[in-house]
């Protein structure tokens, strides 16, 4: 794929460059940071908090592993030993799924639901927060554009592994 070039002669890459791989690293980094100590008192993780929601906001019937690792764009392994945390929690429950045996449906348990009720208001002012240092009518522009960044970073990896695959 051909990359577009910009209106003057530096590249793309060039240190007087905004550019894009620590941007975003830099940002996610610290919204981490400062969603993981707002929540620190409640014994949960940014990562729990987005499983929870993933849950919450998912099929009433569960999710499979692979669905919620899809869904929080993360590894199999991560979320493997973050479901075992959660399920020592009580936050969850992995139950056989009914077509797959190789598969577990995860439901979230009533405690997981109350430590989700309990994280999400941090969670949305953080937010909130973060999108009020642009101007109010930029923010829905600005998240279409974040979109359409994230899909095509996650395409380039799809990508990249099925080339590593052949």
């Amino acid at each position: 794929m051909a990359t577009e070039e910009f209106n003057d002669d530096l590249p793309i890459d060039s240190p007087e460059r905004k550019r894009l791989p620590l941007l975003l690293r830099r940002a996610w980094y610290g919204l981490n940071q400062a969603f993981r100590r707002q929540i620190s008192h409640a014994g949960a993780t940014p990562d729990q908090f987005t499983a929870l929601r993933t849950l919450c906001e998912g099929d009433a019937a569960g999710l499979t592993q692979s669905e919620l690792t899809q869904a929080m764009s993360s590894d199999p392994n991560t979320v493997a030993s973050l479901l075992e945390r959660m399920e020592n929690n009580n936050w969850l429950e992995r139950k056989p799924h009914e077509t797959d045996r190789r598969a577990k449906r995860i439901i979230i348990l009533p405690a997981g639901r109350e430590k989700y009720s309990e994280l999400r208001d941090c969670a949305v002012d953080l937010q909130g927060d973060m999108l009020a240092t642009l101007p109010a009518d930029r923010r829905d522009a600005f998240l279409e554009e974040l979109t359409k960044v994230a899909d095509a970073c996650h395409a380039a990896a799809a990508e990249a592994g099925r080339k590593n695959r052949d």
